[in-house]
């Protein structure tokens, strides 16, 4: 933890330095206090839990049916050349796309509030867990895997036992990946589709003028989107280790 520490350390210090210079104005970059004192308020008052509780909500339904249809199609790719083939244009195309010019369409679709966030984020970390799964299966010993069914090792026994476990380690890291990604899914659904979680509190404090709300609302969507990776990393480190990988 030291040397980020140490980072974290030195970006403050410069942050205070520029702000005690006068060099910019205070509704631009306010101070690290005043960011420390809104931040503070926010949690205080349960401002930012109220908020960050939507956000969650939202990324966590997101991410769910992403790796709902992204795991077995990344199985597929990586098992069948014919679907890799077919699909691999398509997937590559998709990442052309900015979200936020598919959040006024997912709108007309779904109307507003939870399911068109939820897609989004859904769209949004598909794309490398698919690729990730597939890299993960690919990556399997076919040594093994022939092993495997000259024993007699049927489809379903085969991906549980031996090609599931064995592909872990990459899957999860991509898995882990796509959630920090579903924050940042959830965060440009609010900033399109109205007042909802930390996007919408954003625009809220950007119309009131309230910097140190901003920059404090900032510091709150880094703090959930390291939680999560963290967690991620650690649910990893557990089942890795249980699997004896």
């Amino acid at each position: 933890m030291l040397p980020s520490l140490v980072i974290g350390a030195l970006m403050l210090a410069a942050w205070q330095i520029i702000t005690l210079t006068d060099s910019v104005a205070d509704y631009l970059l306010p101070s690290p206090a005043e960011v420390l004192r809104a931040f503070w308020r926010g949690v205080e008052n349960g401002l930012f839990w109220r908020y960050t509780r939507t956000t969650l909500q939202e990324s966590m339904i997101g991410f769910a049916i992403g790796a709902l249809v992204a795991l077995p199609m990344g199985y597929g790719i990586a098992r069948s050349r014919l679907l890799a083939t077919a699909i691999q244009p398509y997937l590559a195309a998709s990442q052309a796309l900015p979200a936020v010019a598919l959040a006024p369409i997912l709108t007309l679709w779904f109307g507003y509030g939870l399911k068109p966030i939820a897609v989004l984020c859904a769209l949004i970390v598909f794309f490398p867990m698919v690729i990730n799964t597939a890299v993960g299966i690919t990556t399997v010993d076919r040594e093994v895997i022939a092993a495997a069914r000259v024993d007699g090792a049927g489809f379903w026994p085969m991906v549980r036992y031996i090609e599931a476990p064995l592909a872990m380690p990459i899957i999860l890291a991509g898995m882990r990946t796509s959630l920090t990604l579903s924050v940042t899914g959830a965060i440009v659904g609010e900033f399109v589709l109205g007042d909802r979680g930390l996007g919408g509190l954003l625009e809220i404090a950007r119309g009131n003028f309230d910097t140190p709300l901003v920059f404090a609302t900032i510091v709150m969507l880094m703090l959930l989107a390291m939680t999560l990776y963290y967690s991620a990393w650690v649910l990893e480190r557990v089942l890795t280790r249980k699997l004896g990988l």
